[in-house]
């Protein structure tokens, strides 16, 4: 079996205060696997750990079975190429269109014309249900939902392997919320990547997900598939999913 990411007895402590602690999960090679939790628990943490961003006090972190802790700075940078990280506000730049905020990279790492880039920017807003009408928009003219979804466009131009979702549901209603999921899941099965979502939807983690981790105070506190996440008798798991149990749709993957 292929892990796309392996994460070993992780531990980071920051000012004094554990983050991390011992944190322990792997990531099989085309699945969805969502780290959910409260406010606080350290899930966003995680993500920064496994792009570098965040150098964990002690723990092993591996992504496409590389060791990040032997890679040097240039090393680092050509694995975070596979990466794409679809941020929980969608972080678009203002000042440029929705085309040039899609196709960044190339605008920074290539010499190519306009026409190409804009032909590469249509190609993937239409993987997200975008057309040619939102090209020469700014972000300000922009929906919630179309924002997020320029966010994954921008994240799935460079076509990665794993692509990271952070928070892709936070800030928007229960319908276009329900829209994201589906294309967290089009998108995985059309690209063939593999995803790591974190989020405190619940609805949306059972929905999307072949593997869940709840994560209490930077503790992993069990993984399964949804299906097992319901039936766990942990008294913290029990709670968790209890005060999310109201609006809770599982599909198919957890009943």
């Amino acid at each position: 079996m292929s892990f796309v990411i392996e994460i070993n007895n992780l531990n980071l402590i920051i000012n004094g205060r554990q983050i991390l602690k011992d944190v322990s999960f792997q990531v099989k090679e085309g699945e969805i696997f969502t780290i959910l939790g409260g406010s606080g628990s350290g899930k966003t943490t995680i993500t920064k750990c496994i792009v570098g961003l965040q150098k964990p006090t002690s723990g092993q972190i591996k992504v496409f079975g590389n060791d990040l802790s032997k890679l040097s700075p240039i090393q680092l940078n050509e694995l975070r190429k596979s990466i794409g990280y679809v941020f929980q506000s969608a972080a678009l730049f203002d000042s440029l269109k929705v085309w040039e905020n899609v196709v960044f990279y190339y605008l920074e790492h290539s010499r190519m014309k306009e026409e190409e880039l804009k032909t590469i920017a249509l190609r993937y807003l239409k993987m997200v249900g975008l057309g040619e009408e939102t090209l020469e928009l700014y972000p300000a003219e922009l929906s919630g939902g179309m924002r997020k979804r320029v966010g994954i466009a921008r994240a799935i131009a460079t076509e990665p392997k794993l692509i990271i979702y952070d928070e892709p549901t936070s800030g928007l209603d229960p319908i276009t919320s329900r829209l994201i999921d589906d294309l967290i899941q089009e998108l995985r099965d059309k690209t063939s990547s593999t995803a790591l979502v974190v989020s405190h939807d619940m609805v949306s983690a059972f929905n999307i997900s072949d593997r869940i981790m709840i994560i209490k105070d930077g503790q992993v506190v069990f993984i399964g598939t949804p299906r097992e996440v319901l039936t766990h008798e942990d008294e913290f798991v029990r709670e968790f999913l209890k005060s999310g149990f109201g609006q809770l749709q599982v599909t198919s993957k957890g009943s």
